[in-house]
């Protein structure tokens, strides 16, 4: 049996799978009072292992009798895609937490406290700071700040695998482009199995629900200098405040879509624009891989909205099929990915 864990801000969800079948899933809710009694999120180490051992307790299995643990992994230093052993350098750089403070980094942890006096191995798969960039993708108008990628890797390589099967073709013999839409989101150019480029609404790319996207270089530069401004206050104003919540005062899309069918042509405007650009970024991943696209797949939560689906589609449609895949289910591919392992379809990699 496999234990899969996935650390959130507020939550950590936890699932047992025995070979594909999911057997118990939780969302273990942590209250804000109770998170504030740490100072930092590496604090709450304890308190989300203790949890996810009384989920293993509520369904009556022992930590021993589990084949292996599957963890998200965190903001780690760039990697190739795939699945990586937990390991002492990787502990550690989990603990300092270097690029951001973010849950997803307790995930290495909390698996290696589980496991702490077994032979039972645990592994992180996808981690949103897989690069495997083309050198020509890396660069920027300017030379000191290199493009880095930073992107929901996890799911799309779900559904990149899961595409390759339905076309009975094998990921490496495939060119695709996937769309992971979400309250962020990343598209990203995959070239035999291997994501040479990528946007995400974090460092440019399309506007989503909060993120702001690529914005034009000279009003950004007059926000950074205004009266009163700061570094922090800009960045909730580009990754909290920014897209949807921007143009319409909420980052939920189906309250948008009821004022579109209630006659609201400022949220129609708004929400056909956040597609326009998916689009654009779309066709830009098209141009890295030369025009050789065998499908378009569109996923995350925002892949559950018709009309915002039909709008990408009627732009994209001519580069290559277009497949919609809704949702996101980071523990089912923390799962798949212990599969593909268990298969030898891919193989542990080292983390250093």
């Amino acid at each position: 049996m496999i234990l899969a864990v996935n650390p959130g801000s507020t939550s950590t969800k936890v699932a047992l799978y025995e070979g594909e079948e999911l057997v118990a899933q939780e969302s273990l809710n942590h209250s804000i009072e109770e998170l504030a009694d740490f100072p930092r999120i590496v604090d709450q180490l304890d308190m989300r292992t203790q949890a996810v051992r009384a989920f293993l307790g509520r369904h009556q299995v022992a930590v021993s009798s589990l084949e292996a643990i599957m963890a998200r992994g965190g903001l780690l230093h760039p990697v190739a895609a795939g699945i990586f052993a937990v390991n002492e350098r990787m502990l550690e750089d989990s603990r300092e937490m270097r690029i951001a403070e973010h849950a997803s980094y307790l995930g290495a942890l909390v698996a290696h406290e589980l496991v702490a006096g077994t032979a039972i191995p645990c592994y992180i798969a996808d981690p949103v700071s897989v690069d495997e960039f083309d050198d020509v993708a890396r660069l920027s108008g300017l030379k000191e700040i290199p493009r880095a990628s930073f992107l929901h890797a996890l799911n799309i390589r779900k559904v990149a695998f899961k595409t390759a099967d339905r076309y009975g073709r094998k990921l490496t013999d495939m060119n695709m482009i996937v769309a992971h839409l979400g309250g962020g989101g990343s598209i990203a150019a995959i070239r035999r199995g291997r994501m040479v480029d990528e946007n995400d609404a974090n460092n440019g790319g399309a506007y989503s629900p909060e993120r702001a996207g690529c914005l034009p270089a000279s009003g950004l530069v007059r926000l950074c200098f205004a009266a009163g401004a700061t570094e922090r206050g800009i960045k909730r104003q580009l990754l909290q405040q920014g897209g949807l919540v921007s143009h319409c005062g909420t980052n939920d899309a189906r309250e948008v879509h009821r004022r579109i069918d209630e006659g609201d042509a400022e949220a129609r405007l708004a929400y056909e624009g956040m597609a326009y650009q998916v689009a654009k970024q779309i066709g830009g991943m098209a141009a890295a891989l030369q025009g050789d696209v065998d499908v378009i797949v569109l996923t995350g939560g925002l892949a559950h909205d018709d009309l915002l689906m039909e709008w990408i589609k009627d732009r994209v449609g001519f580069i290559a099929p277009v497949e919609i895949v809704p949702g996101e289910n980071e523990l089912e591919a923390l799962n798949e990915a212990y599969l593909r392992l268990k298969q030898g379809l891919e193989t542990a990699q080292t983390y250093d």
